[in-house]
């Protein structure tokens, strides 16, 4: 299970008379005095406060999910982004914390250990060419068949940790 991710519906609309609230705003912390205000993530916010903390789309307009992690808030888009679809390592099913360098292939999400050839089981480092072949990682040396016809052949350029990737 992936840490502190908010499944739909996360984001609920709550109506009612302007000037109705007495709840601070989780975003801004101003008093909330607007006619609607969002639920999420247990506080409250103003509709424009409630933005992704990468692309910045106000998440009440944009969708009834959001999505935290490491301290961000996000669109499901740029959660995807970040963290893969499950928010967990392709490799060994185990959990991404938002702080840590991962390696990315083919859309996958990798812990940096966990990035090795299947055959050597070496670590692949960026800079290092590799083929990605049904889902599986080979090292340049290690590759199935050795030719690049049935290969997606790919070059790891950088490793970034995910919280800086916006």
């Amino acid at each position: 299970m992936v840490n502190s991710r908010v499944d739909a519906p996360a984001v609920a609309l709550l109506g009612g008379a302007v000037g109705a609230s007495d709840r601070a705003c989780a975003g801004c912390g101003g008093r909330i005095a607007d006619r609607f205000m969002l639920f999420s993530m247990d506080r409250y916010w103003h509709t424009r406060c409630l933005k992704c903390s990468c692309c910045h789309a106000q998440l009440g307009e944009y969708s009834t999910t959001c999505y935290s992690k490491g301290g961000m808030i996000l669109c499901k888009n740029d959660y995807i982004r970040l963290f893969g679809h499950s928010g967990a390592c392709s490799a060994c099913g185990q959990s991404i914390p938002a702080s840590e360098m991962v390696m990315r292939a083919q859309g996958n999400v990798y812990h940096v250990k966990c990035f090795t050839c299947a055959t050597c089981r070496n670590r692949l480092v960026p800079g290092d060419r590799f083929h990605y072949i049904n889902g599986t990682i080979f090292c340049e040396h290690d590759r199935p068949g050795g030719g690049l016809l049935s290969a997606h052949h790919s070059s790891l350029n950088a490793m970034m940790p995910d919280q800086k990737v916006c």
